[in-house]
């Protein structure tokens, strides 16, 4: 079976990787230079930007991972068009694409670059399954996150105090993407992460539960943590991704649907807080 995994050098494609791996099948990594890629996979150059890069990787292929690497809403389209057009003319027998958390579904002439490549993807007429996570637990590893917990025990994260979320981590994520790439009967939207849905104390517990330390949750400002990232992935990257957690302040929630979770569908249950920390510090 060949299976090509975007981004497995990276926190999405990598456990994806390791999955199936697990699996006993044999991806391939998609990189752009694989003589610098040192994982277990084999590897074969691809240019994000060339839809002939792409279309000469996917063609022959059983299954593609795709998810959209962070980066200026400019260059996130042109990737999104570039892997949909590629699709469209290699056609693959399967796509999953990874949403990363963002939203999509926004009305004709709003549509984000998760928008394009979503809605693209499915006019091409190849089976896709759509892997919609909302947000991941591994944001919470971010240097300027850990540095409060270890220091003064406070997990500070820029959600108010009553906001719950269904989180996942990018292990839930994987076992989703190898699950459907096995199985290509299960197509549409498959949602990941936690029922009921985590506040920040939970999320705290959960730490404290880990570590054996009591740890409190601080709700934190969105401007407050642009601030802190900026340094991190710079000021086009992070400006986006601050821009989700103002939209965040004004929501009532972020929950996945019962109907169309990993859960209903594939009878997979994502990690606790606890159990992701344990397996990440194996």
């Amino acid at each position: 079976m060949t299976t090509i995994i975007h981004g497995a050098t990276g926190a999405q494609g990598a456990p994806v990787v390791a999955a199936l791996l697990a699996r006993g099948q044999s991806p391939i990594a998609a990189v752009r230079t694989p003589a610098s890629y040192s994982g277990p996979a084999e590897a074969i150059a691809v240019d994000l930007s060339s839809v002939d890069s792409l279309a000469e990787a996917y063609t022959g292929a059983d299954a593609i991972f795709a998810h959209l690497p962070i980066g200026p809403m400019e260059l996130q389209r042109q990737h999104a068009e570039t892997i949909v057009e590629a699709v469209r003319r290699a056609r693959p027998a399967r796509v999953v694409v990874s949403t990363s958390g963002y939203p999509f579904g926004a009305p004709a002439g709003e549509e984000t670059p998760i928008d394009t490549l979503v809605n693209g993807l499915r006019t091409t007429g190849v089976s896709v399954a759509i892997v919609a996570p909302k947000l991941y637990l591994e944001n919470l590893l971010l240097p300027v996150v850990t540095a409060g917990i270890e220091a003064e025990a406070i997990l500070r994260y820029p959600i108010r105090d009553d906001y719950r979320v269904s989180w996942s981590s990018h292990l839930d994520v994987a076992d989703v993407v190898a699950r459907l790439i096995a199985d290509p009967e299960v197509t549409g939207v498959i949602e990941v992460g936690a029922l009921p849905g985590l506040l920040g104390n939970d999320l705290a517990a959960g730490f404290s539960e880990h570590s054996g330390k009591t740890v409190t949750f601080e709700a934190q400002s969105p401007d407050d943590f642009l601030r802190a990232i900026i340094p991190l992935f710079g000021e086009a990257s992070a400006t986006p991704v601050v821009d989700s957690y103002r939209w965040r302040a004004t929501q009532p929630e972020e929950l996945i649907s019962s109907e169309t979770s990993a859960q209903s569908l594939l009878n997979l249950q994502p990690r606790s807080v606890a159990a992701w920390l344990k397996d990440i510090s194996a």
